[in-house]
């Protein structure tokens, strides 16, 4: 079928190309105007000739006549000469040539690029296809093992004494394995250093003391923590653990996304293009999850067959950004200190009260790095690790602005 297709709309527009040279080549075998002219304007030199025999003009009147009619002759003559080239086989010959030559790359560039031994799939086979890859899914243990090996955690700029405090949490709570407040710590601070492995062991831990008690905020991190751990697979444990956070709290954002994540690693976009579009238009815009689905909502919106959608405009972000740094050089010294410090010090309260954007957390450390505060530049680091840390496209613009103020290599 599909074949059948492209060779009937490859002749049509080889048809609809070749036409006006067709006719074109079809008109130039006809006489042409100018030589229809030249035999007018001869004419017309035998007909005066014949006036002045009979009396009927002077002879001056024939001398201007014949001037006049010459000029013309000599112009449609030019015109006759111009248009002879034209009438061989060179454009139609060209035309052709350059029509196969267009075919041929696109037939070589599909054989290239595509699959031309693919045989149709209507929605009832994709659908089917879909269902398969979801069932096949690797299980939790599998896909740990298949994922690629994860570099252990850079402690080398981490505080001394932050890292023996974690030393002793560590053994209290192996003294106290039920200790929920101790392994809710230990899980969080375990991803703030980077020691995947041991936050998903704690996390997973503290659900088990919790059982049926366990809340729908402690089921998506441990959710997020088994895909993180799967190489970004959601398997079917992880989506067990999933399903139980959104029975919990259907409204449960983080879990939501991840739910999408799901339905796309599956085949299925047109079911996962509403649940991330709700999440971007219900925001809030400094979520973790919403720079993930900003960068991918307009081609999921296509697979899912809805490519007319336009995404809602990205707030404007407050705080110091580098065109404020830029204007603040021309200021004197001391203005251009009040300036930013007040920037910084708006943004940063604003950060610790109501909480902000992957993008506005780059933001503060790259303007305390340009102020010279690094160790309060690395303080805004370790929180935005903490905060940040289970997702990680929305902690990698942190981290670029870590590594510019010289936090991290």
């Amino acid at each position: 079928m599909f074949w059948t297709l492209a060779a009937g709309l490859t002749a049509i527009v080889a048809f609809a190309v070749l036409a006006p040279v067709w006719r074109s080549r079809a008109a130039a075998g006809a006489e042409p105007a100018a030589a229809y002219d030249l035999r007018v304007y001869r004419d017309q030199l035998r007909e005066v000739d014949r006036d002045l025999e009979r009396g009927v003009i002077q002879p001056e009147d024939a001398q201007r006549l014949r001037a006049e009619i010459g000029r013309k002759v000599l112009d449609a003559d030019k015109r006759l000469s111009r248009g002879r080239p034209a009438e061989g086989r060179a454009r139609p010959l060209m035309a052709v040539l350059l029509l196969a030559a267009l075919l041929g790359g696109a037939v070589l560039l599909y054989l290239r690029e595509g699959v031309p031994g693919a045989a149709d799939m209507p929605m009832g086979e994709r659908l089917a296809a879909a269902e398969d890859a979801y069932r096949s899914r690797p299980s939790q243990a599998e896909a740990e093992a298949a994922a690629p090996a994860r570099p252990g955690p850079d402690l080398s700029d981490e505080d001394p004494d932050y890292l023996a405090l974690m030393d002793q949490l560590r053994e209290a709570v192996e003294r106290n394995p039920r200790d929920l407040r101790g392994l809710a710590l230990l899980a969080s601070n375990e991803m703030r250093l980077g020691n995947l492995p041991a936050a998903r062991d704690a996390q997973q831990r503290l659900v088990d003391v919790l059982g049926d008690t366990a809340g729908a905020t402690e089921l998506m991190q441990l959710a997020s923590l088994m895909i993180e751990a799967a190489g970004g697979i959601v398997t079917p444990e992880a989506e067990a653990v999933l399903a139980r956070a959104l029975a919990l709290d259907p409204e449960q954002p983080q879990a939501r996304y991840l739910q999408g994540v799901l339905l796309i690693q599956n085949g299925r976009p047109d079911r996962a293009f509403p649940i991330w579009r709700r999440l971007l238009e219900q925001g809030p815009e400094n979520a973790p999850w919403i720079p993930s689905i900003r960068a991918a909502i307009q081609e999921l919106a296509w697979l899912a067959g809805q490519p007319d959608y336009q995404p809602p405009a990205a707030p404007a972000l407050p705080g110091p950004d580098a065109d404020a740094l830029a204007a603040a050089e021309d200021m004197a010294p001391a203005d251009r200190q009040q300036m930013i410090e007040g920037m910084v010090a708006g943004l940063q309260d604003r950060l610790a009260n109501q909480g902000g954007s992957p993008e506005e957390w780059a933001r503060l450390i790259g303007a305390l790095g340009v102020l010279g505060r690094v160790d309060q530049a690395a303080a805004i680091w370790d929180e935005a690790k903490a905060r940040f840390g289970g997702t990680a496209e929305a902690l990698e613009p942190i981290r670029q602005a870590a590594r510019d103020a010289g936090l991290v290599e």
